[in-house]
């Protein structure tokens, strides 16, 4: 058993038209992709910096841009909808590390506190899970992974994070919840965003540079 944790970063391929569709209207295609290559970048960059940590990226396609330099594994998440594929990675993740997180990438630069709280609530009970402002959640972190955990949750709803509260609840788990934080869906999270940038409370340097000339260019007005 590998003594580090694994923190597994799920994110989709960031094509134009296939990532971010939210913010399209508000960026165009190729600007969300541009956007959600960046937010990967800072989140592997953030993860793999953490000494205790063994990063994985997992997707849902093997062929994989190559917008992060580092050399990286990748796990392909499976088929069923989000429960079933965060199950398959967290009971693959944990037949090899004593504990497993799932983080995704809509959340560039979440302060390294954030994480280290993670796993020092995970050395003291089963589960960790960080809420998000939209009622889902930005991190889940598992020490054991029973089969149809996440059975029955409804994805991207006002009330996920309550309900995947209540089957760990149910499942006998000891929780711990984080303090809550947000992730990046639509154009009203991109001030909040960029307001968190500028103040240093996110240090997230790619979305940083795309972000300032996305909106720069959002605001210049038509020939």
């Amino acid at each position: 058993m590998n003594h580090k944790g694994c923190i597994c970063i799920f994110a989709k391929p960031p094509l134009p038209g296939r990532v971010k569709t939210r913010l399209i209207p508000h960026l165009g295609s190729a600007g969300a992709a541009e956007l959600a290559t960046a937010f990967l970048q800072d989140t592997w960059a953030s993860v793999s910096a953490l000494p205790w940590v063994e990063p994985v990226l997992t997707s849902t396609q093997e062929c994989f841009p190559a917008c992060v330099p580092t050399p990286m594994e990748i796990w392909l998440q499976g088929e069923g909808d989000l429960g079933a594929r965060l199950e398959n990675i967290l009971r693959r993740a944990l037949r090899e590390h004593p504990y497993a997180i799932a983080l995704g990438a809509d959340s560039p630069g979440l302060p390294r506190t954030f994480l280290e709280q993670a796993r020092s609530k995970l050395h003291r009970g089963d589960a960790v899970i960080g809420p998000c402002d939209d009622g889902g959640f930005y991190l889940i972190g598992l020490r054991r992974c029973p089969s149809g955990l996440f059975d029955g949750i409804s994805w991207s709803a006002s009330d996920t994070f309550d309900e995947t509260l209540a089957n760990l609840r149910r499942a006998g788990m000891r929780v711990q919840v984080l303090e809550p934080w947000f992730d990046v869906d639509w154009p009203e999270d991109l001030a909040r965003l960029q307001a968190s940038i500028s103040t240093g409370r996110i240090v997230a340097p790619h979305t940083r540079e795309v972000l300032e000339k996305l909106l720069a260019d959002s605001r210049r007005p038509a020939p």
